[in-house]
């Protein structure tokens, strides 16, 4: 039952996309009422997206510290950017602190902790040893959120709900599934019309944490991809060597070429496939059921779920039936210890923020809270930083 899920320059986030989220919270799945998608005629079947969604209301885990910073940098993934561009701006309403984030990939968002060019990077996946070892000391790594990757394709006349599994995507990835009306597409999807023409692979081209995610299921659900791969060290990670496909840079470059492309089938962050109306489908969990993804599903991908002591990355090992399965987090990483009072200070108040009344805006956008399982053990670790050898929250 067990399934690990954790696991470029390019300007922040447009205010236009974020807009898009949260003007359709009643429509896009996993609003404030777990919703489904706003696709015209999608067929997902009975699913348990748009049952009811309780917002957390998780309580501020200290007081505020005193004598913050106003501003403050970050970097790195593109899964968390729509999000993280909706606290910010959130937060800098509260309180006029002023969060720049580029959304420039993992793998940047690792470089820059690592080079300590900005005050927090951000990672899809926890950094390896090897990537930690790169680092100007110890790095804290915070779950921040739950989220879907999304099989996302454009296919005309086809819409949104075909059925896929992660050993047929794993095919489909590893060149072994060249067309739409393969026998083991047509299998799943019974009377669908499903075109005799090419599937268009599109992947990523930068260091992804939400590709880590993806090859991280293709590796646990199809043998074929990891043995295309080269074995299993080399068939899931941040940047693996594609069989076949295309590349598009960020969630935002592979959404391009997807809605660009006829016949594509590529994987996004949920919120970027509802904020474009893409047509995405639905995959088969360890449930044997084929699950939408929304908040609902995503959140029921935690239920029951442990959690290493260290959280370089999370194990999301539900027992939930209706869990939806490609389901990761994503990770501020910064400095454990910091030497600047007033940036430490800002630091730690922005982030207990994003994990109090912030997880109460994922869904507007798509994402689901932590759980109180995960949110416990990330503010633990907020907790640890220290400034000048001494920590900072008392």
């Amino acid at each position: 039952m067990a399934r690990k899920a954790l696991a470029g320059l390019v300007p922040v986030v447009a205010v236009a996309l974020v807009a898009t989220g949260c003007g359709s919270t009643n429509n896009v799945a996993g609003g404030p009422s777990g919703g489904a998608s706003s696709t015209a005629g999608a067929d997902f079947g009975a699913q348990v997206c748009g049952s009811g969604y309780h917002a957390p209301h998780f309580p501020a885990p200290f007081g505020e510290l005193p004598g913050g910073a106003r501003t403050l940098s970050g970097a790195g993934s593109t899964f968390v950017a729509p999000l993280m561009s909706y606290w910010t701006k959130t937060y800098s309403q509260a309180t006029g602190v002023q969060v720049a984030y580029q959304s420039i990939g993992s793998g940047g968002g690792v470089a820059q902790i690592q080079a300590r060019t900005v005050d927090f990077g951000d990672s899809d996946t926890g950094m390896t040893p090897a990537e930690q070892a790169k680092a100007k000391g110890p790095v804290l790594q915070l779950p921040l959120l739950l989220g879907a990757v999304v099989p996302t394709y454009h296919l005309s006349g086809v819409k949104s709900g075909l059925k896929f599994t992660g050993d047929v995507l794993g095919k489909i990835y590893a060149g072994k599934i060249k067309a739409w009306n393969d026998p083991a597409l047509t299998a799943l999807n019974p009377g669908k019309k499903l075109p005799n023409e090419p599937i268009a692979v599109v992947h990523r081209s930068d260091g992804s944490g939400t590709t880590n995610i993806w090859t991280d299921f293709l590796s646990e659900q199809s043998p074929t991809w990891v043995h295309a791969l080269g074995g299993p060290s080399r068939s899931t990670g941040k940047t693996v060597a594609w069989p076949v496909g295309i590349g598009g840079k960020g969630n935002e470059g592979v959404s391009g070429q997807v809605n660009q492309t006829e016949g594509a089938l590529g994987f996004l962050e949920l919120h970027y496939v509802l904020a474009q109306n893409s047509t995405y489908g639905q995959v088969r969990n360890t449930a044997g059921r084929f699950v939408q993804p929304c908040v609902a599903t995503v959140t029921k991908a935690a239920n029951g779920a442990t959690y290493p002591a260290v959280l370089h990355r999370a194990v999301i090992d539900g027992t939930d039936p209706n869990a939806y399965p490609i389901t990761g987090t994503s990770y501020a990483l910064l400095y454990r210890s910091q030497t600047d009072p007033a940036k430490a200070a800002a630091l730690v108040n922005f982030f207990a923020w994003v994990l109090s009344k912030g997880q109460d805006l994922n869904a507007n956008l798509n994402y689901a809270p932590l759980g109180q399982d995960l949110r416990k053990p990330a503010v633990d670790l907020l907790k640890r930083v220290t400034v000048n050898g001494k920590p900072a929250v008392t």
